[in-house]
Order: C-alpha cells, then sequence, then structure tokens
C-alpha cells in the first residue's frame, strides 16, 4: 500500500484505499490528483515526494469525499501547496462537517463525526480549468457527488475519481453510493464511449478500456432500482424500505452504512418518483412510497 506506480513517462499513481494521482509537471515539481484518507496518508504521500527529491504544487481534487481529501491539510501545511476542489466541492472541502451533516440530515451525531466521513479541513480554492497544468483537460462526472469532475493528462491517461466501482465492490456491497441517479447514468454513458491510453479510477483497477466496467455499474444501478420499486409494491415507509434492501444485498447496518446507503436510497426513490415508477404519500403523518401499478 503507498506505492508508486509509474504508467508512463510523467504520469503516475501511489496504490492506496482511494488511488492518488501524481502528475510531474517540470523540473522537480509535481502535482497530485486526490490527498488520500487522512494525516496518515499525508504523510506517507510526503515520504515519496521526498525520497524523489520532488515539490508538490497543488492538489487537485476530484471531489470532496473524506477518502479524497482527507490528506489536504497535512500536505498544504507541510509544503505550502495550492488545493484546489471543483464546485460545490469546494465548500464541503474547506468546511468539511458538510458530509455528515449532508448524509445524515442535520447535524450529525458523534458517531459520524469522525476522519472516514469528516477530514480535517483545508484552504481549498475553486477548481477552474485556468488553474490546471498546461495540457490537461477537466472532465465534469456529476452523480456520485456534487460537482464530482475528473482528469485527462497530456500523455492521454484519464483519471476518473469515483464514477464507478470495481467489479469486486459491486458483488460485495451491490449499493454503491449515489448523490444523483440520473446524473449518475448519464456520466456512465459518457465514461463507456470515451477512448484513452489508460483509465484509472480511484476503486478499481486501470485499464486501457473501460467501457465493460461502466456497462456493469451501469446494469448494478438499474438493478437496484427494480429492486427498490418491487419493494415498493406494497406502501412502505423509508425505514422499511431501508431495511429491505440491507436484507435483500445481505448487508449489515451501522451508523456509516445508515447514512451512506440510506442517503443512496433516498436518490433512487427520487429518481423512480421523478420517472413516474412511483408514488409517495401521506398516510397518518408518515410519508409512504408506492410503486405504481
Amino acid at each position: 500500500m503507498y506505492e508508486l506506480v509509474q504508467v508512463t513517462e510523467n504520469t503516475c499513481y501511489i496504490q492506496s484505499p482511494a488511488k492518488i494521482g501524481l502528475v510531474k509537471l517540470d523540473g522537480s515539481n509535481v502535482c497530485l490528483i486526490d490527498s488520500g484518507n487522512d494525516k496518515d496518508a499525508g504523510r506517507k504521500v510526503r515520504k515519496i515526494l521526498d525520497s524523489n527529491g520532488w515539490q508538490l504544487s497543488a492538489v487537485y481534487n476530484t471531489h470532496s469525499n473524506a477518502d479524497h481529501i482527507g490528506g489536504n491539510k497535512y500536505l498544504q501545511d507541510s509544503t505550502g501547496c495550492k488545493v484546489y476542489a471543483p464546485g460545490t466541492e469546494c465548500a464541503f472541502t474547506r468546511h468539511t462537517v458538510l458530509e455528515p451533516s449532508f448524509l445524515y440530515g442535520g447535524f450529525p451525531v458523534k458517531e459520524l463525526r469522525h476522519k472516514f466521513l469528516m477530514a480535517q479541513e483545508s484552504g481549498a480554492e475553486y477548481l477552474t480549468p485556468d488553474v490546471l497544468p498546461d495540457g490537461w483537460g477537466m472532465i465534469d462526472l456529476p452523480g456520485h457527488f456534487f460537482s464530482m469532475v475528473g482528469f485527462r493528462t497530456p500523455d492521454d491517461v484519464v483519471f476518473l475519481a469515483d464514477c464507478l466501482s470495481s467489479r469486486e465492490i459491486l458483488s460485495k456491497y451491490r449499493v454503491t453510493f449515489i448523490y444523483d441517479v440520473g446524473a449518475y447514468l448519464a456520466t456512465l454513458e459518457t465514461v463507456k464511449a470515451m477512448e484513452a491510453r489508460l483509465f484509472i479510477p480511484s476503486h478499481a483497477e486501470p485499464t486501457s478500456d473501460i467501457s465493460a466496467l461502466a456497462q456493469l455499474n451501469i446494469d448494478t444501478v438499474n438493478e437496484i432500482a427494480d429492486k427498490i420499486a418491487e419493494i415498493c409494491r406494497t406502501p412502505m415507509n423509508f425505514d422499511r424500505i431501508l431495511q429491505a434492501v440491507f436484507t435483500e444485498c445481505g448487508l449489515t447496518m451501522s451508523w456509516e452504512q445508515y447514512v451512506l446507503v440510506g442517503s443512496t436510497v433516498r436518490s433512487y426513490l427520487a429518481r423512480l418518483k421523478d420517472t413516474g415508477r412511483v408514488n409517495a404519500f401521506f398516510d397518518g403523518n408518515i410519508l409512504l412510497w408506492e410503486a405504481v401499478k
């Protein structure tokens, strides 16, 4: 873990729970794509930088989930590097209590205020195309989170952030975190048609052909949507729906899984309602969801 893997002359990644991109810029200057999940990850990245005589100029965050921004503060404090994050993700990176608050739907209980869901705050600036290194492309990848982006480097390596999951993750968990199901499906269709020298997803192995994995993710999303619609054949409130999803997918409830899967199931329900597959109504001051017959 935290091994540096060189894939082209100037582009590398650091093998970690969420892969960290490292791109050589000029001479001794490098930049990172994301920074790992915590201060310890930042220290390990700094060790790699120092052992190669590299100076870190910037961290370009793909999005603001804690496992992608957790090393920001340590690296920014110890190297003076810039930190950039796109759109809404910038606010979440500056004010990290927003992630567990959003997931929980209110001020988060202490069981959710930890590094897995709430990274240390860092002084992020807005990520726009004009702050990127020469020759880089920024790719909008909405759906997984608010304003997630990926990057295409000058040597045609594409970093895809969290826009898809590996076969192993899909097989184990079935329900992966999604903020906007419709946007996520559209992103997957876009990614499926992409070509590049190499694709590097954060949570899957690098590959030169991403189409099959993108299609598997599409199929899994549609399968979960169908499952939730089937659960709603009998009018049911949210907690019962969530319980049924956990049971049918073989998941175990914890605080983290409750908010991550719970937020995702709410997003599926919104998608199903917006597309006319389920209705929602209030009965005895309880919101019930029912599949359209």
